[in-house]
This record gives structure tokens, C-alpha cells and sequence, in this order.
């Protein structure tokens, strides 16, 4: 991912028996305050939304007239229509299976409840409930095996890839099949989780595979569409099918287009914007358009806006001193705010100890070992709900549950028969516990949110509890798996709960139906941390715009309150995949340093006229993927010393106040010389020395064999001496722009170069449909037949690099090199000094939080 490698200094390894004081493990990224912490990890690559403005770039916007622009802009708002009819529609799908299978078991199960509780075999009900279970999560594992990114929700991973981390496999085509299709069965298979969550992966994963018009998977399916080649295009169109993916689950497109806003999104516009709200549009619209059709056969008619339906908060007609909310009610909600941050921490904490445990004894595994937790999971949750529906449950008569408004009174009979269970009870009477546990989660919420005196306060505390710590049990295990109504039913029984103490206990005179919504608001917030886009989610799906008001100060108390204890959970599975996440700010503490405490000043860089020998062996021998391209005054080298005087560019500066790459590196050796340990006291006294060279050895095999060393050469004799000082092993170089590995890899297999007795005007011209043919998997240098390259051919890679790169200097502080590296999107930033010349590079890595943290340590050391 970066371009440059550690520093020196950094450069050596612990002999058996030595050891280090707790300082230097830091400096040298070897440790953390907290033994099971992890860190960072540098093996994931950035996403580059930067444009490259090099020649084949400028030949394009040449040729651009504003017809041309029109009809591109055209196009795109066509592809984001299309992003959003396709989520609606793969919505459409997993809501008609999922009906469909869950409504299969639930009636069999049932008729086998009721036969078996006269005859005695309850055991033979369990038994066909568990092969139901069962078979369903062992087909979402299966699936899960042969595509392991989509296990989950899939939200870390695309808050990840919007915040500019690549993540492999997390937007191909297979990943999608196996998430839409795993998340029914899992689903079905009764095990607590959500189907919002991977509605919002598969969301992105259609907008970043749709305008491509190309799979990898499928590899016949490849169309001639050269356009939106580029990480800043598919970032773009990511934002938007993660957006339409919450506007398809809540029926909220505004929500979701402030949770892609929220969550992801580093660069944001106005036009961006449009296209989002408007995709998120169009989903919403279209899945309300199938459902209310298929399901009331009243097509037109858009009844049904999201797969997750709050129904109508309604005070009822006849009554006319009741209200939702009032202000002696927030109070309470305040109060519900801060127990559902606690409990959202404790789900966190619980959920992250499990997570790791996974990480050290399940995922290292045998691959069926992931299935067989899935099974034991699935197996110990059907048994719970079962006994505790058999043994926990409370018989209640039939009629006591009423309900909040006069439209639900008409149709309490169809209700009572449709979603009520008589399980183990009497006639005339229903099971409180399994209305809860044998029903889709959806209805139970609804249940809780309108009808009153259905659950028992003992009913409600049980079901919660159990509720709470198999939820927290599953998210993680290999299934596809949602976090949102999990959390909302656990928060809407928490909420009922209070709501009954309150009106029966203390005889208040309150809408219990709000209670149940904002406890579902404390919890989910408490363990999500969302604020903007959840309060926008939930005022959408309750179409209720009154509710704004107490919605959003619960989540703001419960965010508040979980964030003193721990991250949410999203962020908190992030960070223990190692992902180098960039927060949206740097703590004020950090200004204490600048752009040259935090860079890589050991770098490896390419000419601008390069032989194909030295382009072969930095890109076998190394993994960075940009390269500075600079240029060096080898022959007058010691004409850039004179006294205290410092002559580059002609320009005449103090050498004190202008910083090199050999004084940089001077200045850290000296940091790390006053450390008691001698390896690292003596280390940047080591000379590397180079590998020497039969001089008969065929030049081919010495581009495969031979070690990169600091400079590339035009002339395979020249190589670094191990006489060499700090200023000449750190040699100032001019900096000219930067080339990806990616554009060089490119260049190689087209056969792009000159003869040394030849022009480079001579040299083949790539256009910038050429250059992106093979975004978004570029070919690796492993895959160049070296036999057809003469190695002595030489590159100019300056039409393809990218002149214009953001820079900063070696002075500035670090908020302002992070504001600049996050809200641009930028992979790579060159530190360039007053006179031209690059003194190091900073990439994602030197901006995560443990990496300042660790150069905030040293510079408080070092002082």
C-alpha cells in the first residue's frame, strides 16, 4: 500500500535472548499498550480518488466538448436509476423467500405443536423445528465458505472501503450471489439476525458492479464500456447502492442517503448528493411498487415502503387526552438513553471477546469447523425459544390484547389469528413468550410497538435477557447476518418493559408505543453509535414526524454513553480486522507534530527515463504501489554542499531551515542512538552492503536474481558503495510527480519504450482507455513474460505520470496533512521541501491513530 518502506533505522531484527524497552517495541510497531490490541494492518491498499492528470488523462478532457459532458452525465444518471431498480428488486427477492420459507416452517411447526400437545410428543415438534433450523443456516454456511466475505452484515467492510481501504473480494459478483441468497436462509433459519444489513452490502456491491459492465467471476460477461474506469467513479457509485440498500430495507431513502453520508463517505458534493438521494429513490419506490402489489394485489397502490414496517403511531380517535409524547416524558427517554448506551456497551464488550476468541480458535481452522458453529448456534437457539415458550411463557385470554388506534381495532381478528400463538395453552387463550419467539421479527416488533397488555412484564424481562445474549452470540458466527432488528426488537421489549411499569405500576398515563420505539432507538444506538442517519431512518419508518424531536436526544445520550466505554460495533469489528480506518479528525494533541515526524523518509523512486532492467526489479522486489519519479545530479553531487549553504535550483537557502532527506534520517538515528539498547544504538551505523554481480552472469537472470538496492540505474554497473555517507546514501532528489505500479506493470506488458540510440518520441503512445482496459485487476508483474523484454530498453515514464500530485510540507501539522489525505482521498502524499525536492511520502498507515500515537510517545521521549 505505501511507497516507501520503514524507516533505516527500523531495519533489523531481535536476536534470540534480547530484548527491548517498552519505548522502542513502540517506535518499532511492535507492540501496543494492550497486549490483545491490533494494530493496524499495512497488507490492505488504499483506494486512490484522486484523478492521475498525465497525458492520456489531458488527451480526454481535450477531447471533451459539452455535448460530450451532457451525454456522460446523462449516462450516469441512467446507471444510478439502474443501481436502484435492481436493489429494489433484489429486495423484493429476499423479502418473498424469506416470507415465504419462514411462513413454510412456522405452519408445520405449529400444526405439530398443536397434535403433539395432546399426544405428548412435543419432543418430535423440537425435533422438526431444529431440522428446519438447521438445514436452512448449513446452506447460508456453505455459501459462506465458498465466498467468506459475505458472512456478516457487510457494513465494516463498506464504511472501509468508503473510507478509502480496499478490501479483496468485498464487491464481486460472487460475494453478491452469496450474501442475497445466504441472508434468506439464514433468516428462515431462525437464528437472530437482520436482513437489513446485507441489504446494504448488496446495495454497493451492485453499485460498484453494475456501471462496469464486466465480472470476474464470470468471465464471458465483458461489454465495450471504457467509462467509469477509476476508483473515484466507483466510490461514487458504491455511495450510492449502499444508500439505495437502507432506503430499500427502512422505506427511508433520505436516511440512507445520510447514512452513506454518515458512515462512509470521506468527499462529499453536491452533485454526488443528487445521484444518491436519487437511487436511493428509486429503490424505495420500486420495491414498494412489487410488494404492494404481490402482496395486497393493488398495484400502484405503494403501501409497503421497506422490507421493515413500524406501522401507523396512532392516538386512537375516541380519545382525545391521549398523546404520543410529552415534554414530562422526556425525562424518561433520557433516562432510557443512558441504560440503552450501558447496554449497547456491554453488547459491544461481550461481542468483541467472542469476536476475538473466533479469531485465535475457531477461524484458524479447518473451514467446517465455521459451519459446525453455525449448527451449534442455530441448534442452541431453536432449543432456548422452544422450552422457554413451553416452560417461561404465560397463557393469556385472548382478549386482553388491545390495541392503540381504531384502524387496528377493525382488524384485531385477523391479527389475533395471524400472529398470536396458542402454543401449550389452553383454547381461548395465547402463549405470550412464543407470540414473541414464533413469529418473524418484524411482526414481533410491530406487536410490541401496538398492541397493548399483550406481554407480561415477566415475559418481556426474560425475553429480553434471552434475546440480548443469543443475539450477541450470532453476530459474527459465518452466515450472512443484519444487526438492525435484532437490536430494534430487543430495544422495543426494553421499551415496553418500562412502558408497562410506568402505566400499570405507577398508573402514568403515557403511549406505550412510543416507549417501545425509543428503547428500540437507546439500544440500536448504543451498540451502532449512529446518530444524523438513524434519527432520519427511524422518523421515516414510523412516518411520524413529531417523534423527531425525542428520537434524536435518546441517540445522542445513548451515543454519549456507550462512546465512554467503548467504539460502536461496527467500528469495533473494523479495528479488529486490522483495517487502517482514518477517523474523520485528529485529536488536538497530535498538531505537536508535523508532515516530517510521521513520514517515510526511506524511499524508492523511479527516473523519468528508466531502463526496463531496473523497472523489472524494483517492481519483483518490492510491494509498493507509487513510485516518486525524480531526478538526481550524480556527477555534481558535491557541488550541492558548500559550507553552510545548501544550492539546488539555483535557489540559495540556509541549510538549517530547509530540510533534506540525509538530515531527516540523521536526526532520527540520533533519536534512536539514545536508547540503552545496543541494536538500536548501533544500527544506523550499519552500512548495507550490495551483492556482488558476475560479471558473466546473463542479464536476464540478473533482472530475476538481483537485489533492489536504493537507486534504480540506467547502467547495470553502477551500484551503491559501502563507503557511502548519510548524504550520499540520502542523496537530495527533485521531485517530479508520482507513477503507480499498476501504470508501470502497464507500460511493460504493452511493450511501451525506446532504444538508448533512439528518441523517446519514438516510444509507442498509450490512450487512457488502454491504460484503465484492465480496471479494476490490473496485471501483476509476475505475470510479464520477461523473455520478450530487452532489458536495456528504456522507459519515459513521464506521459503517464502524474505531474500534479497534492503535496505538503515538511513543516505542516498533521490536522492540516490529515484534513487534506481524508477529505481528498488521497493514497499517496509526496512531503516535498521549499526547494523541490522530496523528502519522504506519507501514506494511510502514517495517519492511523496507533501509528500518531506511537511518534506522539517518541516525540515526547525524544524531548
Amino acid at each position: 500500500m505505501a511507497c516507501c518502506g520503514s524507516c533505516l533505522c527500523c531495519q533489523c531484527c531481535c536476536r534470540d535472548g534480547e530484548t527491548r524497552t517498552p519505548e522502542e517495541l513502540t517506535i518499532l510497531g511492535e507492540t501496543h499498550e494492550e497486549e490483545d490490541e491490533i494494530l493496524p494492518r499495512k497488507d490492505y491498499e488504499s483506494l486512490d480518488y484522486d484523478r492521475c492528470i498525465n497525458e492520456p488523462y489531458v488527451e480526454v478532457l481535450e477531447g471533451m466538448d459539452n455535448k460530450k459532458a451532457k451525454k456522460y452525465e446523462a449516462v450516469k444518471w441512467m446507471l444510478v436509476f439502474a443501481i436502484g431498480v435492481s436493489i429494489g428488486l433484489v429486495g423484493l427477492f429476499v423479502d418473498f423467500f424469506v416470507r415465504l420459507f419462514t411462513q413454510l416452517k412456522f405452519r408445520l411447526v405449529e400444526k405439530s405443536v398443536k397434535e403433539c400437545t395432546e399426544k405428548g410428543c412435543l419432543a418430535l415438534s423440537l425435533l422438526e423445528l431444529l431440522a428446519f433450523n438447521m438445514t436452512f443456516i448449513f446452506i447460508a454456511s456453505v455459501l459462506v465458505l465458498i465466498e467468506p466475505v459475505a458472512a456478516g452484515s457487510g457494513i465494516p467492510e463498506i464504511k472501509s472501503y468508503l473510507n478509502g481501504v480496499k478490501i479483496p473480494g468485498i464487491v464481486r459478483l460472487r460475494t453478491f450471489l452469496c450474501k442475497a441468497i445466504g441472508v434468506v436462509f439464514s433468516v428462515a433459519g431462525g437464528l437472530f439476525v437482520g436482513k437489513e444489513g446485507p441489504m446494504i452490502h448488496s446495495g454497493a456491491i451492485v453499485g460498484a458492479g453494475l456501471p462496469q459492465f464486466q465480472s470476474i467471476t464470470f468471465k464471458k460477461i465483458r461489454f465495450d464500456f471504457p467509462y467509469f474506469r477509476s476508483d473515484r467513479d466507483k466510490r461514487d457509485f458504491v455511495s450510492a447502492g449502499a444508500a439505495a440498500g437502507v432506503a430499500a430495507a427502512f422505506g427511508a431513502p433520505i436516511g440512507g442517503t445520510l447514512f452513506s453520508l454518515e458512515e462512509g463517505s470521506s468527499f462529499w458534493n453536491q452533485a454526488l448528493t443528487w445521484k444518491v438521494l436519487f437511487c436511493s429513490m428509486s429503490a424505495t419506490f420500486t420495491l414498494n411498487f412489487f410488494r404492494s402489489g404481490i402482496n395486497y394485489n393493488k398495484w400502484g397502490s405503494f403501501q409497503l415502503p421497506g422490507l421493515l414496517n413500524f406501522g401507523e403511531f396512532k392516538c386512537p380517535d375516541t380519545d382525545k387526552n391521549c398523546h404520543l409524547w410529552t415534554v414530562v416524558d422526556l425525562a424518561f427517554f433520557v433516562a432510557m438513553g443512558i441504560v440503552g448506551g450501558l447496554l449497547g456497551a456491554l453488547f459491544n464488550c461481550i461481542n468483541k471477546r467472542l469476536a476475538k476468541y473466533r479469531m485465535r480458535n475457531v477461524h484458524p481452522k479447518a473451514k467446517f469447523i465455521r459451519v459446525l458453529e453455525s449448527l451449534l448456534v442455530t441448534m442452541v437457539t431453536t432449543v432456548v425459544i422452544f422450552l422457554a415458550s413451553m416452560t417461561l411463557g404465560e397463557c393469556r385470554d385472548l382478549s386482553s390484547p388491545t390495541t392503540n388506534n381504531t384502524t387496528a381495532l377493525v382488524s384485531l381478528t385477523e391479527d389475533v389469528n395471524s400472529t398470536i400463538r396458542q402454543f401449550f395453552c389452553p383454547n381461548k387463550t395465547y402463549n405470550d413468550m412464543a407470540t414473541l419467539f414464533f413469529n418473524p421479527q418484524e411482526v414481533a416488533i410491530h406487536q410490541l410497538f401496538h398492541q397493548d397488555g399483550t406481554f407480561s412484564p415477566v415475559t418481556l424481562s426474560i425475553f429480553f435477557m434471552l434475546y440480548f445474549l443469543l443475539a450477541c452470540w450470532t453476530y459474527g458466527v459465518s452466515v450472512p447476518s443484519g444487526l438492525f432488528v435484532p437490536c430494534l426488537l430487543c430495544g422495543a421489549a426494553f421499551g415496553r418493559l418500562v412502558a408497562n411499569i410506568l402505566k400499570i405500576n405507577i398508573g402514568m398515563d403515557i403511549y406505550s408505543g412510543t416507549f417501545a420505539l425509543i428503547g428500540a432507538a437507546a439500544f440500536l444506538g448504543g451498540v451502532v453509535r449512529m446518530t444524523i442517519s438513524l434519527t432520519v431512518i427511524l422518523i421515516e419508518s414510523t412516518n411520524e414526524i413529531t417523534y423527531g424531536l425525542p428520537i434524536m436526544i435518546t441517540l445522542m445520550v445513548a451515543k454519549w454513553t456507550g462512546d465512554f466505554f467503548n467504539k460502536g460495533i461496527y467500528d469495533i469489528h473494523i479495528l479488529l480486522r486490522g483495517v487502517p480506518l482514518l477517523e474523520w479528525e485528529t485529536e488536538v494533541e497530535m498538531d505537536k507534530l508535523t508532515a516530517s515526524d510521521i513520514m517515510e523518509p526511506n524511499l524508492t523512486y523511479v527516473y523519468p527515463h528508466t531502463r526496463i532492467q531496473s523497472l523489472v526489479s524494483i517492481l519483483r522486489t518490492t510491494v509498493y504501489h507509487a513510485f516518486p519519479v525524480v531526478t538526481e545530479n550524480r556527477d555534481n553531487e558535491k557541488e550541492f554542499m558548500k559550507g553552510n549553504i545548501l544550492v539546488s535550483n539555483n535557489i540559495r537557502f540556509k541549510k538549517a531551515s530547509v530540510l533534506t532527506r540525509a538530515g531527516e534520517q540523521r536526526r532520527r538515528c540520533q533519536s534512536m542512538k539514545s536508547y540503552p539498547s545496543s541494536e538500536l544504538r548501533n544500527v544506523c551505523d550499519e552500512q548495507a552492503g550490495a551483492e556482488p554481480t558476475d560479471e558473466g552472469q546473463d542479464i536476464l537472470q540478473q533482472m530475476l536474481e538481483r537485489r533492489h538496492m536504493p537507486y534504480p540505474n540506467l547502467y547495470p554497473d553502477q551500484s551503491p558503495s559501502e563507503d557511502w555517507t548519510m548524504e550520499e546514501r540520502f542523496r537530495p532528489l527533485t521531485f517530479h510527480g508520482v507513477i503507480l505500479r499498476s501504470q508501470l506493470v502497464t507500460l511493460l506488458i504493452r511493450g511501451v519504450c525506446y532504444a538508448e540510440n533512439q528518441s523517446s518520441a519514438t516510444q509507442p503512445r498509450l490512450s487512457y482507455a488502454e491504460m484503465t482496459e484492465d480496471y479494476p485487476r490490473f496485471p501483476d508483474i509476475h505475470d510479464l513474460d520477461l523473455a520478450l523484454l530487452n532489458p536495456r530498453m528504456i522507459v519515459d515514464v513521464t506521459p503517464y505520470m502524474n505531474p500534479c500530485p497534492y503535496t505538503v510540507s515538511p513543516n505542516t501539522h498533521v490536522s492540516q496533512v490529515f484534513n487534506l489525505f481524508r477529505t481528498m482521498g488521497l493514497r499517496h502524499l509526496p512531503v516535498v521541501n521549499a526547494v523541490g525536492e522530496i523528502v519522504g511520502i506519507i501514506t494511510r498507515h502514517n495517519l492511523t491513530h496507533e501509528y500518531l500515537v506511537a511518534k506522539l510517545r517518541q516525540h515526547y521521549i525524544t524531548i
